[in-house]
């Protein structure tokens, strides 16, 4: 089979061809035909992150396919699945291969209105992006309720967001740092659109109040900046640290104005909240979001496009073609 494989941390990866044999144990073994380009997986291909432990190493922390063997009852040969998390691609050989072996417990049976290339262009990101969505209307926001913000929102996460509020009737501010990307999150459903720059300086404890939910995607100061101008009862999903793990806040907005910041962990989501969440992609996104949010690339362009996606040169989703 083919596969990009990292030999070791500081080699360049590489598209080999190796024996399926190689596959590591699991109930299921996947016929590959989408995998993405997610930052974890530059990282790893790129080397300026310690994602990978063990090697070689197979990224590609999703992939969606063909079941074609299964010593697990709930799947069967022929089913359509998806996966994304568990530490695939970082510590159990990932999907940017034409073959994969995994966990029955990870894996989610496709819904049937989704096509294995729809499911990896909405991704990990996309998953991600609906587990915000689900947290900021399980802590009371709603369309009523005010103005959201997503920040990083030219990303794959941040994207996705942006096309879910939109649809779900919410009026959408999104955060970029890059004016090309303004048409792209209008099309998507993007009411304004903020310069990344406006939250950079350092906030006051608390602000003026602006946003009764917010996604974001960064961290840092920008997010710093974001809790102290939620609303009364606002509620924020954290789901990344592409600008910093730290973060430079006071108490106050949260015992001043009640606000609520959720930690949204996409990579060991329980089974059930992993199937609503893609049940719910799969209703919500329009059909007009699989044209817009994705670039497709082939296995072996992966490298590159890794590099690019380091240096912020990448819009939206990208989306590898292995057997598709």
């Amino acid at each position: 089979m083919k596969a990009l494989l990292l030999e070791q941390q500081g080699t360049p990866a590489r598209v080999q061809e190796i024996d399926a044999a190689r596959l590591p144990e699991g109930d299921v073994t996947v016929q590959v035909a989408w995998s993405g380009l997610n930052y974890k997986d530059a990282l790893a291909i790129t080397g300026k992150g310690k994602i990978v432990r063990n090697f070689p190493m197979v990224p590609g922390i999703d992939f969606a396919g063909t079941v074609r063997e299964s010593r697990d009852s709930r799947f069967r040969a022929g089913q359509q699945v998806v996966l994304t998390g568990w530490g695939v691609g970082e510590n159990h050989w990932g999907g940017l291969a034409e073959q994969a072996r995994v966990k029955a417990d990870w894996l989610v049976a496709l819904p049937p209105t989704l096509e294995a290339r729809q499911s990896m262009i909405i991704g990990t990101a996309g998953l991600t992006a609906m587990l915000c969505v689900m947290a900021l209307e399980e802590g009371g926001v709603t369309p009523e309720s005010g103005e959201v913000l997503v920040t990083g929102a030219s990303g794959g996460v941040g994207s996705t967001a942006v096309a879910l509020l939109a649809q779900l009737g919410y009026q959408v501010t999104a955060v970029s740092g890059r004016t090309s990307t303004h048409d792209y999150l209008r099309e998507l459903g993007a009411s304004h659109i903020l310069p990344r720059e406006t939250f950079f300086e350092a906030a006051r404890p608390l602000e003026s109040q602006r946003w009764a939910g917010a996604i974001d995607t960064v961290g840092d100061r920008l997010l710093a900046s974001v809790l102290a101008q939620m609303n009364y009862n606002g509620v924020v999903a954290a789901c990344g640290l592409a600008g910093g793990y730290l973060l430079p806040t006071t108490v106050m907005p949260f015992i001043l104005r009640n606000v609520r910041l959720q930690g949204i962990d996409s990579v060991r989501a329980p089974l059930h909240r992993r199937q609503t969440a893609w049940e719910r992609l799969a209703s919500i996104l329009p059909a007009r979001f699989y044209q817009q949010a994705a670039t497709e690339i082939d296995l072996e362009a992966v490298p590159e496009a890794a590099t690019a996606l380091m240096e912020n040169r990448i819009t939206g989703r990208t989306l590898v073609r292995i057997g598709g």
